[in-house]
């Protein structure tokens, strides 16, 4: 027998209705999804997102493909949430992300 999870849409003019303070308030008493602390944040490490990227260079996928040399299959499906890159590719995000030029000369040299 197959189980069905009952679901109701959120109230978002009750939310909208509520103040700052009463939001945390019962984001803090919300035991399945408590809020981030500081602490939590600093040990989480930031990826820049691809698409994120691209846009800030002002590429299409297929130039910022060729100009980094990523295939423009994979490029789409970490742009569309398909795969996510792998470490090493996190690293060479990264790194496209700080310094495109340099990337782009030390890959035409």
């Amino acid at each position: 027998m197959k189980k069905t999870v009952k679901t109701t849409k959120p109230d978002w003019r009750r939310l909208d209705a509520m103040s700052a303070k009463a939001r945390h308030v019962a984001a803090r008493g919300d035991p399945d999804a408590p809020p981030l602390t500081p602490r939590d944040f600093k040990r989480m490490k930031r990826t820049p997102q691809v698409k994120i990227i691209r846009r800030a260079l002002g590429v299409t996928q297929e130039e910022f493909a060729a100009r980094y040399h990523i295939p423009l299959g994979t490029l789409r499906d970490w742009e569309q949430g398909r795969s996510v890159p792998d470490k090493p590719t996190k690293a060479y995000l990264t790194v496209i992300a700080r310094d495109p030029d340099a990337v782009q000369r030390a890959l035409e040299g």
